[in-house]
C-alpha cells in the first residue's frame, strides 16, 4: 500500500528521497508491506468502534453540533530511533529545569529582571503573572509538574520548540489509547521491533503528585480536579484517575474547613492532601480570582498557602505559556544553567519591539502571528495562506496591541505517511512529549504524534481538525 507513497518537498519521517526508507523504519515496513487493503481496513474500523464503544473522543467548543467527536487515529505509527530520543529528552530536561527556575526566580528575587537578561516590563504585564503568589514557597520548589513541549521539525529534519504547555497541558490519554489500539492492532510486534513502552506513565504520574504531598503526610490522598463534562479534555481527566486509582472530583466535591480540604464521600469528609488540577487559575477559588468561577472550591488558595494541600500545576505557572515568554527561554537556559539550548526555539519576532514590529508588519502575508495567551490553534494568522482581510485585521490587532502579539516564519513541518481517502499520503505532523518533574524528571517515549489530516494543512490540534498517530521509541537504531 506504500508502494505508490511519495516525498513530495521538505523533510519526510519515513523516506530518504535519495536513500530510500529510512533505517529505523526498515523492519516496520517490510511487516506492513505484507499487510493487504482489506485486513488493514478492518484494522482501522475496529479501532474506530473500540474508540467510540469507551469513550475515546473530545469536545469542540463552539461546534454547531455539539457532539463528542472521535479522534481521528491514523493506524502507521511514527518511529523515533533510540539516538534522537536520547537527544530529545536531554533538550526537554534541559529545559524544564530552567522554567521551573525561572518561576522560582520571577516569584521570589527576580534577579533575571533585575539582570535585565528579560525586559521586566514583559513578565510584569503578563497576564498570567500572579502577584499574589510573591515569595510563597511551592512544595518542594516544582512550579510544573507536568507539561506538554510541542516539538516540530525543520526541512533539514531538525528538531525546534514551538511552545510549553505548563498550564493542563492535554493529550496524554491519547497516547495510551493508541499505544492499546495498536497493540490489538498488530499483536507481537513491538516486541520484534524493540519498541519502549508507554504504559507506566500513570504510575509515573502518581509517583510525582505523591512527591509533593504535605509534610507528615504518609499515605496522601490524591484527586484529579475537573471542571466538569463539558470540558474538551474530560475523557482525559477521567481516563487519568482511573488508570492512577484515584477519585476524580469537581469544585462542588470539596470544601475547605480550618484551611483544610475535605473531599465529601458517602462516609462523610475525607482529607485531600494533592490536587491535580484540570482547570486555570482564574476558576479555581472564587474567594481569590474569578468571583463568578461555579468550578472552583471557594478558600482553596488560603489552605495551599497554609500548606495543608498542594496543587499540580502550582497557581502562576501560564506565564511559562506566554507565547511571548516563550522568546527567552534560550535566554533563561544560558542564565541558569550557563548551557545553550539543545532544541532551540522557532526564531520568533516580538511585536512590542519596535523594530520586530516593522518586520513584521511589512511582512504579513509571509509569517505566522501568534497571540501571546491562545491555544488551540485559535488566535492565530497563517500569512501565506490567509485573506487580504484577515492579514489587515491583524494588522491592527498588531498595532493596537503589540505585547500580545508575537510573529514566526512559515515552518513547514516534517510530513509522514497517512491514510487518506484510500491511499498514503503525506502530511505534517508534530510531536508533543509529556515530562513529568518530582523527585527526578521522567518522560513518557515519543508523546502524542499530531498531524493535520486536511492536505497542505499545517495546524496539528484536534479542535482544527487534527487527528494523532502512536509514537514507536526504539530501543536501538533499527
Amino acid at each position: 500500500m506504500l508502494q505508490k507513497y511519495k516525498v513530495n518537498g521538505g523533510f519526510d519521517e519515513m523516506l530518504d528521497a535519495k536513500t530510500g526508507v529510512r533505517p529505523h523504519y526498515k523492519k516496520f515496513h517490510q511487516l506492513f508491506e505484507g499487510l493487504k487493503q482489506r485486513e488493514f481496513q478492518a484494522k482501522r474500523e475496529a479501532i474506530d468502534n473500540a474508540f467510540l464503544r469507551q469513550g475515546v473522543t473530545f469536545n469542540v467548543y463552539g461546534d454547531a453540533q455539539g457532539a463528542e467527536k472521535i479522534f481521528p487515529f491514523d493506524l502507521l505509527p511514527r518511529i523515533i530511533p533510540a539516538s534522537e530520543w536520547e537527544h530529545i529528552e536531554r533538550g526537554l530536561v534541559q529545559r524544564i529545569t530552567a522554567l521551573n527556575l525561572f518561576l522560582h526566580d520571577i516569584y521570589h528575587e527576580q534577579k533575571i529582571l533585575k539582570d535585565g537578561v528579560i525586559p521586566e516590563f514583559y513578565v510584569l504585564s503578563a497576564r498570567h503573572f500572579r502577584r499574589e503568589f510573591m515569595n510563597f514557597e511551592v512544595p518542594k520548589g516544582i512550579y510544573i509538574h507536568i507539561c506538554g513541549t510541542d516539538l516540530i521539525r525543520d526541512g533539514q529534519g531538525n528538531y525546534l520548540v514551538l511552545e510549553d504547555n505548563g498550564r493542563c497541558p492535554s493529550g496524554v490519554s491519547y497516547v495510551l489509547e493508541n499505544r492499546r489500539a495498536m497493540k490489538r492492532a498488530f499483536p507481537g510486534i513491538f516486541e520484534g521491533i524493540g519498541v519502549r513502552p508507554v504504559e507506566d506513565y500513570a504510575q509515573e504520574l502518581l509517583k510525582s503528585l505523591e512527591f509533593i504531598a504535605p509534610a507528615g503526610v504518609a499515605d496522601p490522598t490524591v484527586v484529579v480536579l475537573t471542571p466538569g463534562a463539558y470540558n474538551s479534555a474530560y475523557f482525559e481527566h477521567t481516563y487519568l484517575a482511573r488508570q492512577m486509582g484515584i477519585e476524580i472530583v469537581e469544585g462542588r466535591d470539596l470544601f475547605v474547613r480550618d484551611m483544610r480540604v475535605f473531599m465529601r464521600t458517602t462516609k462523610g469528609p475525607k482529607p485531600v492532601h494533592v490536587i491535580y488540577r484540570r482547570l486555570d487559575d482564574d476558576f479555581i477559588d472564587p474567594t481569590v480570582f474569578r468571583k463568578d468561577s461555579m468550578l472552583g472550591v471557594p478558600g482553596l488558595v488560603n489552605a495551599y498557602r497554609a500548606g495543608n494541600v498542594s496543587l499540580a500545576n502550582s497557581i502562576g505557572t501560564g506565564i511559562a505559556d506566554d507565547k511571548v515568554i516563550y522568546y527567552f527561554v534560550p535566554r533563561m537556559i544560558k542564565y541558569y544553567l550557563d548551557q545553550e539550548p539543545m532544541l532551540p526555539n522557532v526564531p520568533t519576532y516580538l511585536a512590542n519591539e519596535e523594530k520586530d514590529k516593522q518586520y513584521i508588519l511589512d511582512h504579513l502575508p509571509e509569517l505566522v502571528v501568534k497571540a501571546a495567551n491562545e491555544s488551540g490553534g485559535y488566535g492565530m494568522l497563517m500569512g501565506p495562506k490567509a485573506s487580504r482581510e484577515e492579514i489587515e485585521k491583524f494588522r491592527q490587532l498588531i498595532i493596537t496591541e503589540p505585547r500580545n502579539y508575537i510573529a514566526q516564519p512559515m515552518i513547514h513541518l516534517s510530513q509522514h505517511p497517512t491514510y487518506c481517502e484510500g491511499s498514503f499520503e503525506g502530511r505534517h505532523v508534530d510531536l508533543r512529549p509529556f515530562v513529568l518533574s518530582g523527585e527526578r524528571v521522567s518522560i513518557i517515549p515519543g508523546g502524542l504524534t499530531r498531524v493535520a489530516l486536511r492536505k497542505g494543512s499545517l495546524v496539528v490540534n484536534s479542535s482544527q481538525g487534527g487527528g494523532s498517530k502512536d509514537t514507536w521509541v526504539l530501543y536501538g537504531e533499527e
